[in-house]
């Protein structure tokens, strides 16, 4: 006997919802995907937990179950997308490299990510039109960042040690002078590139922008 037309389409449905439930951390990981589309998309106030529902084929219940709320949900996505960058940037080797050198790499490193990962660019933008409301509510978010926080205070009193950096210099500091330049290329891309009619995506530009932020914090930090 044949299967009928609606139990041979709820086969794959079943079958959809039972790879769910047998891997918890993908049906997460799939959500917060959707979810980081859906807040680029359409920010946080017009973010829809039906929209995020549809793009994982899954339903609202679901995502309440493993979220609570779209609140909840946003802090989560906040709390991923500073956790790749964070955890990326901790595992480069600065500490084989002489103080110069880590900080190059560091500077370098930090220009390419944000070209690369313009969601996590939008987000942290997103984030500050609601006056970093969700962030702050974030012990992770703040123990991450103490970590970069610690790399650079090392990086600058080997500096300091060797004769190569000034002294009293502030890692705070030195973190927003590097990250203000390569967020700003990217958040402020369209109306920058379209004001002084420049392509921010070129490659040829791209790499004068690397070096020039590279030599400004290097000559910052000099003595």
């Amino acid at each position: 006997m044949t299967k009928n037309a609606d139990a041979l389409l709820a086969e794959p449905v079943e079958a959809a919802r039972k790879g769910r439930k047998n891997n918890p951390e993908k049906t997460r990981e799939d959500i917060l995907q959707a979810a980081v589309a859906e807040f680029v998309d359409q920010g946080l106030s017009g973010a829809r937990v039906d929209a995020i529902a549809e793009r994982t084929k899954t339903s609202k219940r679901m995502i309440y179950y493993y979220f609570g709320s779209k609140e909840q949900l946003y802090q989560a996505v906040l709390e991923k997308l500073y956790a790749a960058i964070r955890n990326t940037e901790h595992g480069l080797p600065l500490h084989e490299l002489e103080p110069q050198e880590a900080i190059r790499r560091l500077v370098e490193f930090t220009f390419d990510y944000h070209d690369r990962n313009v969601d996590f660019v939008r987000t942290v933008s997103i984030e500050n039109i609601h006056y970093a409301q969700f962030v702050s509510q974030s012990e992770s978010i703040r123990s991450m960042s103490d970590r970069i926080r610690a790399t650079l205070g090392e990086l600058l009193e080997r500096g300091v040690a060797t004769g190569v950096f000034k002294a009293n210099l502030d890692p705070t500091d030195v973190h927003l002078l590097m990250s203000a330049f390569c967020f700003y290329r990217v958040s402020n891309r369209h109306t920058f590139g379209s004001i002084f009619q420049i392509d921010l995506q070129d490659v040829e530009v791209k790499l004068r922008h690397k070096q020039m932020i590279c030599e400004a914090v290097l000559g910052y930090l000099r003595r």
